[in-house]
């Protein structure tokens, strides 16, 4: 038993927070069925992504990739293209290494320790596709439960920190129904996510405010506690869109490794001091013709790209080629993997060069 949930009858609390789900819950694909892969290629998808954003993905991926099979067995090209938009590609990759991992096995793994060695599956994803599918009694802590537990039990444990995750997995353990597991954690989930929000709580309609401490305490907007994010480092980009004399394009393929790995792009160009359009006069002295077309910004986790477009007109034989560089008909841009940056950079509106 938690010491942040002895003031909770864990009867009452589970049938308060499962009759409630079974009540409210949103019809979304991946609770059609329990099958375990469509469960977790939904999980994985939600790692960092709006319920909303993923909907269309997912109900794509999985006309595409409709089983373990299906998926191991595809082309990377093929499953980076039914990925472009959602984002930290490594995602996809992990889960289709999953995926192989699985048709290894024979069938999908049904135990916690098992389900928790699939590539790039966290104590969240095992216990989410643990407790839904198979009926396994073990927590899934992610932001949504953060929060509610928080919240439940006046935890003042920062969330950022690793060794507290911990803290919160015990909490939910002493409550978790050994009946309705599933429903259990998709309850707080769902909880989380539409009631207990982070700054417009709606405490009048939650199911379990009588067993919340920081409602209580009238300290619910001060929980869950929260260091601050590593400030996001900003890196000025100078791109240009190289097209030939036959009007086609040139697209570059990045690294194996490391950030946007194996995903093509257009020609880019750190710069630190003076202007993108000096950088791009830099790099193309042999240019017909450069034309200033937009700025944008791309934002990951850690990095904030700022980027400025040019499109740049050159002779075939003036340009510099490097191992993977392929020039394009512009029409079958959507056949090629590009990074969602470029591709964001291609659709804005224009602008004046900062």
């Amino acid at each position: 038993m938690s010491q942040y949930t002895a003031h909770i009858s864990p009867i009452t609390f589970q049938h308060d927070l499962i009759s409630w789900y079974q009540t409210v819950k949103r019809d979304l694909p991946w609770r059609e069925n329990l099958d375990p892969y469509r469960i977790l290629v939904s999980e994985i998808m939600l790692q960092q992504t709006q319920v909303v954003t993923v909907i269309p993905y997912y109900n794509r991926f999985m006309k595409l990739f409709p089983t373990a099979e299906a998926l191991a067995k595809a082309p990377e090209d093929e499953l980076l293209k039914a990925w472009e938009g959602l984002g930290y590609y490594s995602r996809a990759r992990n889960l289709q290494a999953s995926a192989r991992m699985i048709v290894e096995l024979g069938q999908f793994p049904t135990e916690f320790n098992d389900i928790l060695k699939l590539k790039g599956v966290g104590p969240y994803t095992a216990g989410a596709v643990g407790s839904i599918a198979f009926g396994l009694p073990v927590p899934a802590v992610d932001g949504n439960v953060f929060r509610v537990f928080s919240r439940i039990g006046k935890i003042d444990h920062d969330i950022t920190l690793p060794s507290t995750r911990k803290v919160f997995e015990t909490a939910v353990s002493s409550l978790i129904s050994q009946v309705h597991p599933g429903d259990f954690n998709q309850g707080l989930m769902e909880l989380g996510a539409t009631i207990c929000t982070p700054k417009l709580p709606k405490c009048m309609d939650c199911p379990l405010r009588k067993h919340c401490l920081a409602y209580q305490d009238d300290v619910v907007l001060e929980l869950p506690v929260k260091s601050k994010a590593v400030k996001q480092k900003k890196i000025y980009y100078a791109v240009a869109i190289i097209e030939n004399e036959n009007g086609e394009w040139l697209l570059a393929k990045r690294p194996s490794t490391g950030l946007l790995a194996d995903f093509h792009e257009f020609q880019q160009f750190e710069y630190t001091t003076g202007t993108s359009a000096e950088m791009i006069a830099l790099q193309f002295p042999d240019a017909q013709q450069i034309t200033y077309k937009n700025a944008t910004k791309h934002i990951f986790t850690h990095l904030i790209w700022l980027m400025d477009f040019y499109h740049v007109k050159m002779k075939s034989q003036d340009v510099v080629l490097h191992d993977n560089d392929v020039w394009i008909n512009p029409l079958n841009l959507s056949e090629y993997s590009v990074t969602t940056p470029h591709l964001k950079g291609l659709k804005s509106s224009s602008n004046s060069p900062k």
